[in-house]
């Protein structure tokens, strides 16, 4: 055997990274996507409106889009395990925070830092490095199977809290437990570490700095259409999975289980959880259509799907069985974005910044989500329902669906010449 081949070191899978980055995001999402069965016990408990949580919760998603570019560029340029794992220190601390606040304060400040610690353990550095170490080809179903890790962490982590929260009827306890669960985040971080960059090869696309990067992005039309659909995602995101336990409690809907009475916090629970479920076979198929079709198109048809879905849940009557199936079909649409909104990034722009560029497109789903979440508790507590909220989310998914439609799917000219010389 030659000694420079003796030498050659051993490649390392691409799947320990998406294994991992899965992992952490199983944790992070599936504790946060939980935060809604903590509306009414928070609002009792502190004797305020739903507004203070909702707003807590509504500022943390937006801190994690407005830190989602800047941690995203410190990941690209100096590595994205320590940046998950500081993040994951951040989160952690801030539930923590969270479990002993006894006011509104805390209870917020709480809230920010789980939104910074989320903004460097969550998708933007971590689909980054997946998709620096994955062949191309394989590169949508990897981001499929990543995203099907927060997916999971809903299904799993949201009617455990529920089931906790209900059976220990004590919010603190129940977030205490959360914040220890997080801790494991931090370790697994490591396992996103990648290989040093090799030189540039004959042939490879012309070397990049950030501000040639933002540059580039922000003069693409349909880089700004993919970040103005993606407000849509968000906003629908934080409105359901912060406030739908609570519209099925509002309206009593409960049942009974081979004669055991479950509550309504527990459907509610149930009801995110199933939304997680099935989300874990929509990242999935999502992903894998991305691979085959193209991606904006099919960004296109599940927005359409979404407002569909919830036209249907406001026409058919309210009960057990109308929950689950909105829960159901709701979930196959839920964050099948994620593999195809970030791996159209990837196609368009290539993999080098892509961890900033998705962040900047990930700040509008977080603001998104901070209208969402925020302006849904707010009108609740003027109007005393969600009826306006819905027929919102029903309006942006249809608007959404058409302007998806219009991008036009290509790499920019960049990437188009080298492969040319290639």
């Amino acid at each position: 055997m030659p000694p420079s081949t003796a030498a050659a070191p051993r490649a390392r899978s691409f799947w320990i990274a998406v294994i991992c980055g899965a992992v952490i995001l199983t944790i992070g999402v599936g504790a946060r996507q939980s935060f809604g069965i903590f509306q009414k016990p928070i609002a009792a408990d502190l004797k305020v409106g739903r507004e203070l949580w909702s707003f807590a919760n509504a500022l943390a998603v937006l801190l994690m889009g407005a830190f989602s570019p800047f941690v995203g560029d410190v990941a690209d340029r100096f590595g994205t395990a320590w940046t998950v794992a500081a993040g994951g220190v951040l989160y952690v601390i801030g539930m923590f925070m969270i479990a002993f606040a006894s006011e509104g304060v805390s209870l917020t400040l709480g809230n920010v830092l789980c939104g910074i610690g989320m903004a460097a353990a969550g998708f933007g550095p971590i689909f980054g490095a997946i998709s620096r170490q994955t062949p191309p080809e394989k590169r949508s179903i990897a981001l499929g199977v990543a995203t099907a890790g927060g997916s999971f962490g809903q299904f799993a982590i949201v009617p455990f809290a529920s089931l906790l929260q209900y059976r220990l009827d004590n919010w603190h306890t129940t977030m205490l437990i959360l914040g220890v669960m997080s801790m494991v985040m931090v370790p697994l971080a490591f396992g996103l570490r990648e290989p040093h960059a090799a030189a540039a090869k004959s042939g490879a696309a012309i070397p990049q700095g950030t501000k040639d990067a933002l540059h580039e992005a922000f003069q693409t039309q349909g880089f700004w259409l993919l970040t103005i659909g993606f407000f849509v995602c968000g906003f629908h995101v934080s409105f359901i999975g912060l406030h739908l336990p609570s519209y099925i409690s509002d309206n009593v809907v409960g049942m009974s289980f081979f004669g055991t009475r479950v509550s309504a916090l527990e459907v509610g629970g149930w009801a995110i959880g199933l939304v997680g479920l099935l989300n874990l076979a929509g990242s999935l198929i999502w992903g894998w259509l991305g691979s085959q079709y193209p991606k904006k198109d099919m960004l296109a048809l599940l927005y359409a799907l979404r407002a569909l879905a919830f036209v249907m849940f406001l026409a058919l009557p309210l009960s057990l069985i109308s929950v689950l199936l909105f829960s159901a079909s709701l979930g196959f649409l839920w964050l099948g974005t994620v593999p195809l909104t970030s791996g159209l990034v990837g196609y368009m722009f290539g993999p080098t910044h892509m961890s900033m560029l998705w962040g900047i497109v990930f700040f509008s789903h977080q603001l998104g989500g901070f209208l969402g979440g925020w302006g849904a508790g707010r009108l609740y507590d003027i109007k005393g329902n969600y009826d306006l909220m819905w027929w919102i989310a029903v309006g942006l998914g249809v608007f959404a669906a058409v302007i998806h439609w219009c991008i036009r799917e290509r790499p920019v000219p960049r990437l188009a010449m080298a492969a040319a010389t290639a």
